[in-house]
């Protein structure tokens, strides 16, 4: 697949075997029973390892594989409430909230109105703010309330530790 006449060859065990035809650099690599690589196509004249490309993929596969391993997913966890929520009610939202938040996870907080509930959305902002105040040593406000149709949306972020 090399389509220039002359390359730079890097041997197997990192020795540097200088500029050489092609054809004989790819006897070398056949020698060594090793796939001949193009690694800087751009460069003058273009440079190649010799090296086993199958092992190469295969360990930069693993090595992909590793990375998203350790890799934590953050969710986005949605919980509903009205102006009309009752005391219970409310604590038992925000003991999920607050463990959302401890499994790293965002909470985005939904404030719904209905009907006349609309006329009344202070109220509503009294409740979030109440909610804030209480989840102010578990997370930080990444979006304020804010009122999208008829509901008002919140997200809350836990804090980095």
């Amino acid at each position: 697949m090399i389509k220039v006449n002359e390359v730079r060859v890097i041997g197997s065990e990192k020795g540097q075997l200088g500029v050489m035809a092609l054809q004989e650099a790819l006897a070398i690599a056949r020698e060594e029973a090793l796939d001949l690589v193009e690694v800087s196509p751009q460069a003058n004249p273009p440079v190649c390892k010799i090296m086993d490309y199958g092992k190469y993929r295969y360990k930069k596969n693993k090595k992909l594989h590793e990375a998203k391993k350790k890799q934590k997913t953050i969710q986005l966890k949605s919980v509903k409430i009205t102006p009309k929520t009752e005391e219970h009610d409310y604590q038992f939202k925000l003991k999920h909230v607050k463990r959302f938040l401890s499994e790293g996870d965002k909470v985005k907080i939904m404030m719904v109105f209905k009907g006349r509930e609309m006329a009344h959305t202070h109220l509503g902002r009294k409740i979030l703010d109440r909610m804030i105040e209480e989840l102010d040593e578990l997370g930080v406000i990444e979006q304020q309330p804010t009122m999208e149709g008829r509901n008002m949306i919140m997200v809350i972020v836990p804090k980095t530790k």
